[in-house]
């Protein structure tokens, strides 16, 4: 793939300038050359001497090629040719805890505002720091765009920090590496202890509160803090569980959950024992999604929209436009409390 002939044939063409010329000339060798995956290109040194243009000017068009997955880069290797799709315009990885039905939601947005040119992938950490650490290790300098859902761990600041914060965006927790870098995430604490509060009419109908809450999760510590400060200033009982089980279902209390698996446990037992929602049992449920608008004649949620931090993270992505923005928890009234 003769890249230097390539880029030459463009100066005849009016309207490029020398940057464009070397990203067309490169797509135009991997389009002519069916061996083209994985080629090496020519050093930027190399590129200087041969067509005298400026070194920065060939870092920023080099850079256009990366942004966009079609070249990559190896420390003390070079340039390499990483995807004969000349057509896609941006590359961009997207890491989340796990894919829960809210997630699943946040995805959908996030893919449908990027566009069809825009290359996706996706990783999950499961909240496990190796695995985290592992994924971001083995993404930096591949993508053109980073939106990553950190975890509140030691190792955060050390992989992250790595890439460049122009093109990094926190979402969902939020973790502080800097102020350079971007983000759109939730607040669990404060948020979470103003729903209870607005809760305290509905809690009045019941005897307990319980909240279901695992610290080995993705769980957001904000809200076990939130629950514990709550109920200290409260009268009544109140415990925490690390996961829902039969034996604590009671007539007269309220239960809070998480996890949806916690959440389908509990309604199955109240139908089995015949406890009715809302009456029997108070419950409320973080993250919203539509059958919990129906299950049960409908679960009281808080949540926050992720439909919406998709459309924001979606705008970072694709304006790159700096973003510092901690989104409102929305509350769901429905029968279940």
């Amino acid at each position: 793939m003769d890249v230097f002939k390539k880029i030459k044939e463009l100066e005849y063409v009016s309207g490029y300038t020398k940057k464009e010329r070397i990203v067309q000339g490169v797509k135009n060798g991997i389009q002519e050359d069916e061996n083209a995956y994985g080629a090496f290109l020519p050093s930027v040194n190399e590129l200087a001497a041969e067509l005298g243009y400026a070194r920065e000017t060939i870092v920023k068009a080099y850079a256009i090629l990366k942004d966009s997955g079609i070249v990559e880069s190896k420390h003390g290797v070079g340039y390499y040719v990483s995807t004969v799709d000349t057509d896609q315009e941006l590359t961009v990885v997207l890491v989340l805890y796990a894919f829960h039905a809210f997630q699943e939601k946040f995805y959908n947005t996030f893919r449908s505002r990027l566009g069809e040119n825009v290359n996706l992938d996706i990783f999950f950490h499961h909240n496990n720091p190796s695995i985290y650490e592992a994924i971001i290790n083995s993404i930096n300098g591949k993508y053109g765009m980073y939106v990553i859902a950190p975890i509140h761990h030691k190792v955060t600041q050390k992989v992250l920090t790595n890439i460049p914060s122009s093109r990094l965006l926190l979402i969902d927790r939020y973790e502080d590496i800097g102020s350079q870098y971007s983000f759109v995430s939730q607040e669990f604490e404060k948020s979470t202890h103003e729903v209870l509060n607005q809760l305290n009419g509905a809690f009045s109908n019941f005897n307990k509160k319980v909240l279901y809450y695992r610290d080995d999760s993705d769980h957001p510590e904000g809200i076990k803090k939130a629950f514990e400060t709550y109920c200290t200033a409260q009268d009544g009982p109140w415990h925490i569980y690390d996961q829902y089980r039969s034996e604590h279902l009671e007539k007269g209390n309220v239960y809070i959950t998480i996890s949806d698996v916690d959440l389908w446990e509990l309604l199955k037992d109240c139908e089995m024992r015949n406890l009715e929602i809302g009456k029997d049992v108070g419950v409320l449920s973080s993250n919203d999604s539509p059958v919990k608008e129906i299950v049960s004649g409908g679960v009281t949620t808080f949540f926050v929209d992720f439909e919406y931090l998709a459309q924001r993270a979606s705008e970072y992505v694709l304006n790159r436009k700096q973003v510092k923005e901690i989104l409102d928890v929305q509350l769901i009234r429905r029968k279940s409390l």
